[in-house]
């Protein structure tokens, strides 16, 4: 995992302990709807909070967790005016139920005998009749008798979400529906009410991929009706994210561009450094000898540059002689400094070319 991601998770646990009121943020309602499926219990938010359950983050003190290690930097987000562009109606949203999980059966390892399944038949008719007359927690508590005897019944978490949704309890419903639809996934009914459930959380995108699958299985007009309402919303709200995530596409090119430009101009400057380099340190005829930058110290005195300079270089002698390592170490000993002629006076081959070069820088026409 990214070393960063994971010092930011870490963050964020520490100001979840310090300040448990951070879950109760509206934006923070899917992590809550998780905690609850893992049977988890989220502390209420406190009466005396200043923020009246609207922004407990504003009170909490820093992390203490240390800041993660500097890493590359990752693509801005877009701006607070950027994202105030999406405006979606929430009318009829409602606050998200914060119940402890409800009794779900033990569907893993109870042993459902037919008599077992036909008292659960029993229960749920009555709790159908509840539901009938309005008695909503004696429905509910039928079902949940029911579920207790058969918990591998699909229909039966689906009639019990249908009565937490007239209940206002989209979370324990959506509970619920996951876990009819992972008895049963071709049933319609728990999309059904699991898009209900999404559609009070104002969970638009969600709400529109359930309703839709629901249709798609049963068909019905209440259904469908619904879902005609929330598409809309879940459109906006995909085509504000491919939005961004075009414009974010966008700065990610334009960065990695940048850095290859960078990347291009400074292998260019090293280039020229090189070339500079080496033309300095001399290159053939054209630069002067390597080593040897001007003949002003040489006898004769005569700078590059002279009438006649480059016809010298051009001597097949010269060149030849030059080509020599102990000649071309002599040349540059006696060009920093002359008065080193003297140890090179008993080499003929040494003294050949410093005789021939100061001939020519003493008498240019010779």
């Amino acid at each position: 995992m990214d070393p960063r991601k994971v010092a930011e998770l870490k963050c964020f646990v520490q100001m979840c302990k310090e300040n448990p009121g951070v879950l109760h943020l509206p934006e923070m309602e899917f992590f809550r709807t998780w905690l609850h499926g893992l049977g988890a219990t989220i502390p209420p938010l406190p009466k005396n909070s200043g923020c009246q359950g609207s922004c407990p983050c504003d009170a909490a003190p820093p992390p203490k967790t240390a800041p993660p290690p500097h890493a590359e930097p990752a693509p801005a987000p877009p701006s607070e005016s950027e994202e105030s562009e999406l405006e979606i109606e929430n009318d009829g949203v409602i606050d998200p139920d914060m119940d402890e999980v409800q009794e779900m059966g033990d569907y893993e390892n109870l042993e459902v005998t037919e008599e077992m399944m036909d008292q659960a038949n029993e229960k749920k008719m009555e709790a159908i009749d509840a539901l009938g007359e309005g008695e909503l927690q004696k429905s509910l508590d039928l079902f949940t008798d029911a579920i207790k005897l058969n918990p591998r019944s699909a229909i039966l978490y689906a009639k019990r979400a249908s009565v937490y949704i007239r209940m206002q309890k989209p979370n324990a419903a959506i509970r619920d529906c996951d876990r009819a639809i992972d008895i049963n996934p071709d049933s319609a009914q728990p999309y059904k009410w699991r898009g209900k459930a999404h559609r009070l959380l104002g969970h638009w995108e969600e709400a529109a991929k359930d309703l839709a699958t629901a249709c798609k299985l049963d068909y019905d007009e209440d259904t469908s009706a619904m879902l005609k309402e929330v598409q809309p919303k879940a459109n906006k709200i995909q085509e504000h994210r491919r939005k961004y995530e075009r414009k974010r596409e966008e700065r990610e090119v334009r960065e990695r561009q940048e850095r290859v430009k960078k990347a291009r101009e400074e292998h260019e400057k090293a280039q020229r450094e090189q070339e500079a380099r080496q033309q300095a340190g001399g290159g053939g005829a054209q630069g002067g000898f390597p080593g040897f930058p001007g003949a002003g110290g040489f006898p004769g005195g005569a700078p590059f540059g002279m009438p006649g300079l480059q016809e010298l270089f051009n001597d097949p002698e010269v060149l030849m002689a030059m080509k020599d390592p102990e000649v071309m170490a002599a040349f540059q000993d006696v060009a920093q400094n002359p008065a080193n002629i003297s140890k090179y006076q008993g080499n003929p081959k040494i003294m050949a070319l410093i005789n021939k070069l100061s001939s020519k820088f003493s008498n240019p026409q010779a």
